[in-house]
Order: structure tokens, then C-alpha cells, then sequence
């Protein structure tokens, strides 16, 4: 890592610790991936302007992944399933 650092908000580490330890593995699968390409999430438009969203996989299931970023940080605010998902993220 070139010298990136990443920062979650109260809301991901809330989300993160309630998962599974192979679930969590998934989730750092793809923190990596962001962190190598933060270009990879969709970027998200109106109330959530500024904000992607990286889908992926995780232990069979369609995990969301929201994020920021600017070329030193990385800053993950929320990570589970699509359900309430997006209604979570605007608060």
C-alpha cells in the first residue's frame, strides 16, 4: 500500500463486527480492491453525490460496499447487503 490510508466511519465498524469471520474475510477481500482501484464503485449521483458503491460477493450473497476517496484516504462508510441499504447510507 502506498502510503493510503483508510478510515471507517462508526457505521462500517457497527456493520463490520456483526458479520462473520468468513464474511469479514470477503469484505477485506474487496477493501483491498478499492484501495488498489478506488475507481472500481459506481459513483452515485443527488443526495449521495461524492459517494461509490462497490458490489461484490460475499459468501454467496450480493454485498454493497459504500465508500469516499481522495488520492490518500479511503474512507468506508458502510458495507451489507442491499436491503435498507442505500436508506442507511443518507443518514
Amino acid at each position: 500500500m502506498s502510503g493510503i490510508q483508510v478510515v471507517q466511519t462508526n457505521a462500517f465498524s457497527r456493520a463490520y463486527k456483526r458479520l462473520h469471520r468468513n464474511q469479514q474475510a470477503d469484505v477485506d477481500e474487496a477493501i483491498a480492491a478499492i484501495v488498489a482501484n478506488p475507481t472500481l464503485g459506481e459513483a452515485k449521483k443527488g443526495d449521495l453525490a461524492g459517494v461509490f458503491v462497490y458490489k461484490f460477493t460475499c459468501v454467496g450473497q450480493l454485498f454493497l460496499l459504500a465508500y469516499e476517496y481522495d488520492p490518500v484516504t479511503r474512507l468506508l462508510l458502510l458495507v451489507g447487503t442491499h436491503e435498507n441499504f442505500y436508506r442507511s447510507l443518507k443518514r
